[in-house]
Parts: C-alpha cells; structure tokens; sequence
C-alpha cells in the first residue's frame, strides 16, 4: 500500500530523492564498467571532488553516513587512541555507537551548548597523554553544520586545526549538512575544509537530494593509514560504485547541491521568522543552516505532532527540533506556522 503524502520537519532524510539525481543514476546504467571504483563515473566524480577540496583530495564513496564516519575515525587512530568531540555530535549521539562498537574508537565528548567545539575544549581533554590507562586522544571530530544547526566560520575551524595538530592529533569532520554550512557561509567549500587544517571529510549528500551518496574525502593523506583496507573490512566497499558516484555527478554538476541546501537554509529562516513572535515560542539557536530549535509548551507539542512528524529534542525543556529540506516549500512552512499559532491560541 503506498502511503499518502504527507509533508513533515522531523529530518532532511525524509526528503524523496532529486529528479536530476535518478537521472544521473539512469545515465550510468548503460554497458558494462569496472567494479569496485574503477570506473568511468567514479573517475569524474571524483574530479568533480578536486574541483572543490583540491588536487590532493582522495574521494572514497561508501554507502552511508555512519561507515563514512567510522572508516575515516579508524584511518585518523591507532587503536589505543580516542576522539574528541562534543557531546551532541552525531558521532556520538546519533550512530548507535557505531564508532566504538565498530570502530573501536573511545570518544570523549565535551558538552557545548550549540554543538561547537573551542579550542579550549580540545585542550581540556589533552592530559595523561602518555598515561597507560586513559585512552589517548588521538583525533578531533566537529559536525559541520552542527547538530545544533550552528555553523562553524573557516577562522574557527582553523584554530581547532591549529591545537589538534600541535597535540599530535588528527582533525576530522563529519559533513553529512556540508552544503547546507557551505551555503550558508557563502565561500567555497575549500576555505573551510582543506585550507583551513582539516585532515578527512566525511561528504554527505544524502539529506540533500541523493538517494545513497556518501564519501570519505583524504585531504591529508599523512594523517590517513590504511582507509581503501579499512572500507573493504567495514563493508563499505561498493562493487557497484559507479550508481553511488553517479549521485555525486548529478548534485555536483551546476551547483545543484549549493542551490538545493541553500533553499532549504532559505526555508528554515522562513520558518524561524514566521514563530519568533509567537507566544509561547522561543528560539533556542541561531538559525544558521536548515534547522530551528524552539521550546513549546508540551501540550502544543503533541497536539501538533498529531498531524507533523518532528521531533523533540529535549524532552527535560520541551526543545524540539524542525529541519527544511531540498524540497520543502515555502506552502509547507506557512501551513506548520498556521497551525502552531491555532495550537498556542487553543490554550492561550
């Protein structure tokens, strides 16, 4: 049975998948090409890549945003070592554990209250570096934009590039909203990633209209041991890889990616300014990317999520959380905003 439409602001994932994308996928589907990557396709996606990182970018497709994560942590650690990151981060909140589970990577989280590591944070975690029974900090991971809808400037990304590497540490960052960070900075995907200290990217445009495209990019390959063995062990090796790069092609291709999140950062500042001045409603975090934190009373809170899939962030405050995608409409915006000022006036 196929479900009705239906519009919500829970996650970007919930988003259907671009048209230029399925037609990206259909434009590789012709004649035979070589498995695992060494194809065509792959070839020009992975130009397309050095386009925005570099010449020295490495772009590695795996199927998803955890094992993208969990490959490049394992590739920027030794085995002994841990991650730094903040306590909302997704790789620590969101992924089930993967990291250590998997991965085996201890993580030691700092809490930030928007989800930005400082460089102070890193260094508060920068002791007993060589006592045996600690795990020892072996790389930091920020979420760029953050889980908090915060985005980091180049200058702040640099300065925690700056103390990781002056303690020995690796810098990785998880970029599953990269468009949405870098559409909301406004400068080119390099200025925040390679030319400002960052070691691997996790590349992320499956919340952005792919179906499944996900990439570990190598931007210091010094840094990185062992990353093409650590995706085969960690079954992120595609043989069929060149359906995974098409996705890449058809986003990469005439900006569609930076158009796309853009839009979607447009509608989230839509939906913020549509229920700033609404009793009852307050905005907890600047509206920077694609998504608005708010406190609502949690009897409005569950009257409308009756009718609206989101989710609630804090349970303890009433925080919840709306995300805009590619594809939200400025109708869908207007038509959640109608219907939390009905909520909040039915109990005024």
């Amino acid at each position: 049975m196929i479900e009705q439409p239906w519009r919500g602001f829970a996650s970007d994932n919930y988003a259907g998948v671009h048209g230029a994308v399925l037609e990206a996928i259909s434009r590789a589907n012709i004649d035979h090409q070589s498995a695992y990557g060494d194809d065509t396709v792959t070839a020009q996606a992975a130009s397309l890549i050095q386009d925005m990182f570099g010449s020295q970018a490495r772009f590695l497709p795996v199927f998803n945003g955890t094992g993208a994560n969990v490959v490049a942590l394992q590739s920027l650690t030794e085995r002994w070592q841990s991650v730094i990151c903040s306590g909302s981060a997704h790789i620590h909140a969101d992924e089930g554990g993967a990291p250590e589970a998997v991965a085996g990577t201890k993580l030691w989280t700092v809490p930030t209250p928007d989800g930005k590591l400082r460089p102070q944070d890193v260094r508060s975690q920068c002791f007993d570096m060589d006592f045996v029974h600690r795990a020892q900090p072996g790389a930091v991971s920020i979420t760029q934009s953050s889980e908090m809808g915060t985005v980091y400037t180049p200058d702040e990304i640099a300065a925690l590039a700056e103390v990781a590497h002056a303690n020995g540490l690796a810098f990785h960052m998880d970029g599953a909203r990269l468009s949405n960070a870098a559409a909301s900075l406004g400068i080119p995907v390099r200025e925040f990633t390679t030319d400002a200290g960052v070691d691997a990217v996790s590349f992320g445009l499956t919340k952005n209209g792919a179906m499944l495209a996900e990439a570990i990019v190598v931007l210091e390959p010094e840094r990185v041991r062992g990353v093409d063995f650590l995706r085969k062990t960690s079954m992120q090796l595609a043989s069929k890889m060149r359906f995974l790069s098409a996705q890449f092609i058809g986003l990469l291709e005439d900006d569609l990616w930076l158009r796309s999140a853009a839009h979607a950062n447009e509608m989230a500042r839509h939906l913020e300014a549509g229920v700033r001045n609404l009793p009852a409603v307050k905005i907890t975090q600047p509206v920077q990317a694609n998504a608005v934190f708010a406190i609502l009373p949690p009897e409005v809170t569950e009257a409308l999520q009756e009718r609206f899939h989101f989710y609630t962030w804090d349970p303890q405050t009433g925080e919840v959380r709306w995300m805009c995608a590619w594809d939200t409409t400025p109708q869908d915006v207007d038509s959640f905003v109608a219907a939390i000022e009905r909520e909040i006036a039915a109990r005024a």
